[in-house]
């Protein structure tokens, strides 16, 4: 076997680059897609379609429609969760209120929806199941630990814990009513409320 040449270093870069960005299309197309469509019209030929690649590209990157979609929420949950951090760069300052509305925009979005639509499916899928329950038991601690951090909250005492995953279950819960209708009105009247609560709560 002849040795490595620089050419076949130069060459061998920007495969490695367009390969990247093949599967970074791919799990954006399959994110938007599932928020779309949902499981049942989501499929990986719809991806690749929408990604501008061929089915077989699509498969070489994600063997199995499982893989391509457990993949895809991740994918955007961890940039979501970068978003949320650089929000912040320099702390919040004691600003709670920002905070929470930071918090409810996560659940808001098209990656909630395309979650929300993945939870469904995997309730009725046994083979997606234990990679969707892993996965959001993942992104939840995930955001749990960013809303700690964000809230200056001292874990350590009675309750506090509590208080800071009944935010994030309210915010789902906000998540979940904006599916039907955009109602940005009561929702910044129960950001100003759980923010004053927690001001309360956490001291």
């Amino acid at each position: 076997m002849g040795a490595v040449t620089a050419d076949d270093r130069v060459d061998r870069v920007p495969k490695q680059d367009r390969s990247r960005a093949t599967r970074q299309r791919l799990l954006e197309a399959a994110v938007a897609c599932l928020a779309e469509h949902g499981w049942a019209g989501s499929t990986v030929s719809v991806v690749a379609e929408r990604a501008g690649v061929s089915r077989g590209a699509a498969q070489h990157h994600f063997p199995t429609r499982e893989d391509l979609f457990t993949a895809a929420v991740e994918y955007v949950a961890e940039e979501r969760s970068t978003a949320l951090r650089a929000l912040f760069p320099e702390g919040t300052a004691g600003d709670r209120r920002a905070v929470v509305s930071a918090l409810v925009d996560l659940y808001t979005g098209p990656l909630f929806r395309a979650a929300l639509h993945l939870w469904v499916a995997a309730s009725n899928e046994e083979q997606l199941r234990p990679r969707v329950t892993e996965l959001e038991a993942r992104v939840g601690r995930e955001t749990h630990r960013i809303a700690v951090d964000l809230l200056a909250a001292d874990e350590s005492r009675p309750g506090v814990r509590e208080t800071v995953q009944g935010l994030l279950d309210m915010s789902r819960g906000l998540g979940l009513a904006n599916l039907l209708t955009d109602d940005g009105g009561r929702r910044e009247r129960v950001v100003e409320q759980w923010a004053a609560l927690l001001d309360e709560a956490l001291g």
